[in-house]
């Protein structure tokens, strides 16, 4: 038996969950007390006002030294910063109310389909995985399904939404205490980060939690039951995620690009200046985008290894001993990792000091280092106090005998997978290392070479995190089958509070240097936040690849479950059956990549003839007498992300239930095994070298090596084909890129979710020839 009672882990689970929502909490407020208003601007000054910490500089503000007005400064900020926050509210709440149409649509599909199953029938079946007991009816599993799916869609929605709100909340503010200190701004971005970080982790787990007790109610005992109608809300938040990665995705490259285009390329103006159009629907992208999209994105998948490992475990021995405490393993692992990141985040925030412009990034590094380290000793932890030594595993029709410490181990293999793509995910798009030095050196011969450059970089970089995962799920499947995949999944992002921080921390620290451009402020203040953007953007491209790794693992675990539920014995590749599903789900991404992109080029083109009609009929602009009409290109950006995003989100929720109704299971599992493997490689290699020709454009924009003074200034050919292959690399690192690993764990968690339908009724062409 375990160490941990059932009591004590119906304490434990929800008292980790709120220990997080309240040092979130304690963050945002640490934060507010930075003030954007002219009035109060001296306290915000005040060494009171900062605890005492300098961040390796006195607390006199720069602007008094160079002889700037800061009352006009200060109010400067908190204009932009409102302009960017109801932009970016103004495009979700639109966003939101087309999705919320469907999810209300697909909510009805789901309840029909699965009611279906047994004709809307009120009478208790026979078990799938035992047909000498007796289960729930299959219309409570309809029922439950679509509560559990809306319950996921709008945690989601609230997730990514409350990100986009801290995001806008502290962008000023770290412009402001950039006047004080690099240290000081850059704990301002890193507070505001953890503040989404930590409300994610949390939120996810309790609602979770709680979502299960109350089905439990009805359930009672039939565990297999209660955690299959479990996974509607790992499909609730998946789907929310697409739309909000695509919608976000072709907004913020839309407005990115055609400010580039224009703005940097036509008219040699700086990225952030205000007399660009474009330029606050840029800013608000970054937002709509890499935050909003990136939270439900990582609270999908959370969502989906959650339900992966509970489906399993429902029909394992912990389900069928009645274990409470060994059934709620994969959600006490997120539990101990929310404790866990909490005292990695004190290490960046509290213990540690920032002075200087070069120890930015380690520090960002060593919170990916500490929390995993931590995290292994909190696994050993969970493992030794919640399992018993040894329990059986179900596999695929049989049970499988497995010792305590072999999940131990399967849970660390994901863990230590994580830590390991996301280094190599820095190599690659660093500009710290060759890989990123030799695309901007190929700049001195033009945009093609700069573009074939990046190209190689990206594919290459594929190479070790798939022989990550690849070690992963050899090690984890051979120690716990299914389920030690899906724990492995848990495990790569059991530190997902860490990792929201870092990657939140990127787009918080661009905005604050657009808004220091925007709002006149001196030289040095940008340089600063450059400095913070540049860590930034390499912690991005590491939270993408977290994001691709977790969504391999989360989506083979899915399948698993799949194939088990829809009763499957085998996947014979030499089946025509499976084989013309394999080639057709290979060749998904490459379709879903295409809509993405060409969203984004149609929705860029009227980005690009708007900014130049500004620029070319509104007298001023180029001398600054003249305000642009920003309004206009937010909206230009709006309408084209929320029209483009229907047709790639319909391609991904149809589908599985195209492929499924009409050639059955067995053509459903090719599908997904071949979008999955093809799904990862295409994602790691379009992330990487977006991310790779993005540093390239600012390792010669900051000119901080002989080497990269070479190739400047700005505005001199290796610049401007620097900022070509960073234009075309936009779109793929922050839409076709991110957006494919919900393609790959959507149809995964949708196929599960649909399996009792497909198993039933699937497969009409096939039945009626």
């Amino acid at each position: 038996m375990a160490l941990l009672s059932e009591q004590g882990t119906e304490i434990v689970i929800p008292v980790c969950a709120v220990i997080g929502i309240i040092f979130s909490l304690v963050q945002w407020y640490i934060v507010s007390k930075v003030k954007v208003s002219p009035e109060r601007s001296g306290a915000a000054a005040s060494p009171a006002a900062n605890n005492g910490k300098n961040g390796g500089y006195n607390d006199y503000l720069i602007e008094e030294e160079d002889g700037i007005d800061d009352q006009n400064v200060v109010a400067k900020c908190a204009e932009i910063q409102n302009a960017i926050s109801e932009g970016a509210t103004s495009f979700l709440y639109t966003e939101y109310q087309y999705v919320g149409i469907f999810m209300i649509a697909f909510a009805i599909l789901i309840f029909l389909f699965l009611g279906s199953v047994e004709g809307f029938s009120t009478k208790n079946q026979p078990c799938t995985y035992n047909k000498e007991t007796l289960c729930k009816p299959a219309l409570a599993t309809a029922v439950f399904s679509t509560a559990s799916f809306l319950l996921g869609a709008v945690t989601s929605v609230i997730s990514g939404f409350l990100g986009m709100k801290i995001a806008t909340y502290a962008n000023a503010r770290t412009t402001l205490e950039a006047r004080k200190g690099v240290g000081k701004a850059f704990i301002v971005a890193f507070r505001s980060g953890a503040v989404m970080g930590f409300l994610l982790a949390a939120n996810g787990l309790l609602v979770l939690y709680i979502t299960i007790n109350l089905f439990k109610i009805y359930y009672g005992d039939d565990w297999e039951g209660l955690f299959e109608a479990i996974t509607g809300y790992g499909l609730g938040g998946s789907s929310m995620a697409l739309f909000g990665r695509v919608g976000g995705g072709i907004y913020t490259k839309a407005a990115d690009v055609g400010a580039d285009l224009v703005g940097k390329v036509e008219r040699n103006i700086p990225e952030d200046d205000p007399r660009n159009p474009a330029v606050i629907a840029d800013n608000v992208g970054d937002n709509v985008g890499d935050i909003a999209g990136m939270g439900s994105d990582l609270f999908g998948s959370y969502a989906e290894s959650s339900c992966a490992a509970l489906v399993v475990a429902s029909i394992s021995s912990f389900g069928l001993t009645h274990d409470f405490t060994a059934m709620c393993y994969p959600l006490l692992i997120s539990s101990m990792g929310i404790l866990v990141c909490l005292i990695t985040t004190l290490f960046a925030t509290d213990f540690f000091e920032i002075k200087a412009v070069k120890e930015i990034e380690p520090a960002l590094k060593k919170q990916l280092i500490i929390s995993t380290v931590l995290m292994t000793v909190g696994v050993a932890i969970v493992t030794w106090t919640c399992l018993p030594s040894s329990f059986t595993i179900f596999n695929f029709g049989a049970q499988k005998v497995v010792k305590n410490w072999e999940l131990f181990l399967c849970v660390c293999v994901g863990l230590w997978a994580g830590l390991i793509i996301g280094f190599v995910t820095e190599y690659y798009t660093s500009n710290a290392y060759s890989p990123v030095q030799d695309v901007a050196d190929s700049c001195r011969t033009g945009a093609a070479t700069n573009v074939i450059f990046g190209l190689a970089l990206g594919y290459k970089s594929v190479i070790i995190p798939i022989f990550a995962i690849a070690v992963s799920i050899f090690v984890s499947f051979t120690f716990a089958a299914m389920y030690g995949i899906a724990v492995a999944a848990l495990g790569m992002l059991s530190t997902i509070a860490t990792g929201l921080a870092i990657d939140a921390y990127g787009p918080i620290s661009d905005n604050a240097g657009g808004i220091a451009e925007m709002a006149g402020m001196s030289h040095r203040i940008r340089e600063r936040t450059d400095a913070l953007d540049a860590a930034g953007n390499t912690t991005a491209a590491i939270g993408k690849g977290f994001a691709i790794g977790s969504a391999a693992l989360v989506s083979l675990a899915l399948f698993g479950a799949f194939v088990s539920r829809a009763e499957i014995k085998t996947v014979d590749v030499l089946t025509p059956k499976v084989f013309i599903g394999l080639i057709v789900g290979a060749m998904l991404p490459y379709w879903f990549s295409a809509m993405t992109m060409k969203s984004v080029g149609s929705a860029a083109l009227k980005m690009v003839e708007e900014v130049r009609r500004q620029f070319n009929t509104i007298p001023g602009i180029m001398e600054g007498t003249a305000k642009p009409d920003y309004a206009r290109c937010v909206k230009i950006s709006t309408d084209a992300s929320i029209k483009e995003m229907i047709p790639p989100g319909c391609l991904v929720m149809l589908t599985p239930l195209i492929v499924g109704t009409f050639f059955g299971v067995e053509t459903l599992a090719g599908v997904l095994a071949g979008a999955l493997v093809s799904g990862v490689q295409v994602a790691i290699s379009a992330s990487n070298t977006g991310g790779a020709w993005d540093n390239a454009k600012k390792y010669i924009e900051a000119g901080a090596s002989e080497h990269a003074r070479t190739l400047g200034p700005k505005g001199s050919e290796p610049h401007k084909a620097a900022v070509i292959g960073d234009t075309i690399g936009d779109p793929l690192k922050d839409t076709s890129g991110p957006s494919l690993n919900i393609l790959i764990k959507l149809m995964a968690v949708e196929s599960l979710v649909f399996a009792p339908f497909f198993a039933t009724h699937g497969g009409l062409l096939f039945k009626l020839f």
